[in-house]
């Protein structure tokens, strides 16, 4: 039996995760995920790729979605009222484009401080229709693609054997940014093989593996990015037919619902590994 032991909502792309007991799952993954993004002066999403510091920024959003405060060590906090009405402006992710609602000077001084370049922070309009790919597609946010990552202790745990063999010290689960961490599959790697699952009120149909980029260099703590672990330990195991290197799976939301810590995941459809 696996169970749900952790639950992350990343309310702004690239920034720090919120860890939560009990989620809305919606069609587009957990409730406000990937909701706002930081972008620059000409509306080119900022991504830990080029901006570790994004990583120290931690968000919290009410309930409702009403309102969002930032976050950093090392300055005070600023919290806005969340604008879904306002003019919808032209924001890229990844080259593709898309409509963002820009959330204000307060935060964009704030932002811009935070990072040491012209900054601005945007949310999705209500109407925002974006559809993903994979096996079975889905809906997000500003999500990388799909609308949730899956990823078990187990597989960590021989990521980090492994990198216990290489004299490296063990990476912890925030490294990888997961949507939802489950504990219980004997088998690492085992989130590669659902293709159906039911958990909580919610089912979860399989969509792709969660390829891996540099973000994983990335100290979530400090936002220092160094060293080329686990991206070398990965190469040697986890690498992916259609290329790149795998970690964890990213799933479509096929009923949405609600989703607690402590809720066992039962699978329905299981299929082959591609790694």
């Amino acid at each position: 039996m696996a169970t749900v032991v952790e639950l992350i909502c990343y309310p702004i792309k690239g920034c720090a995760g919120t860890p939560c007991e009990r989620a809305l799952l919606t069609p587009a993954g957990l409730a406000h995920d990937r909701a706002f993004m930081v972008v620059d002066g000409d509306g080119v999403f900022r991504t830990q790729r080029r901006d570790p510091q994004l990583a120290r920024i931690r968000p919290h959003i009410d309930a409702a979605g009403e309102r969002l405060t930032l976050r950093r060590p090392d300055a005070a906090p600023v919290t806005i009222e969340v604008d879904t009405t306002g003019p919808r402006g032209d924001v890229h992710l990844f080259g593709n484009p898309f409509r963002g609602i820009d959330q204000g000077d307060a935060a964009a001084d704030w932002l811009s401080q935070a990072l040491g370049a012209e900054s601005r922070l945007v949310r999705v309009p209500p109407e925002h229709a974006r559809v993903t790919d994979g096996a079975i597609p889905g809906t997000a946010g500003y999500a990388d693609s799909s609308p949730l990552h899956m990823l078990s202790r187990t597989s960590l745990d021989l990521l980090n054997a492994r990198l216990g063999e290489r004299g490296e010290a063990p990476l912890p689960m925030t490294r990888f940014r997961p949507n939802v961490v489950v504990e219980g599959w004997a088998e690492p790697h085992t989130e590669d093989r659902v293709r159906r699952c039911t958990v909580g009120e919610a089912e979860l149909g399989y969509a792709k593996l969660a390829i891996r980029c540099a973000v994983t260099l990335v100290d979530q703590e400090t936002g220092i990015k160094a060293g080329r672990e686990p991206l070398r330990a990965f190469a040697d195991y986890r690498r992916a037919p259609q290329g790149g290197v795998a970690f964890g799976g990213k799933f479509a939301v096929l009923r949405p619902g609600k989703l607690s810590v402590g809720d066992e995941l039962a699978v329905t459809e299981w299929g082959t590994a591609e790694v």
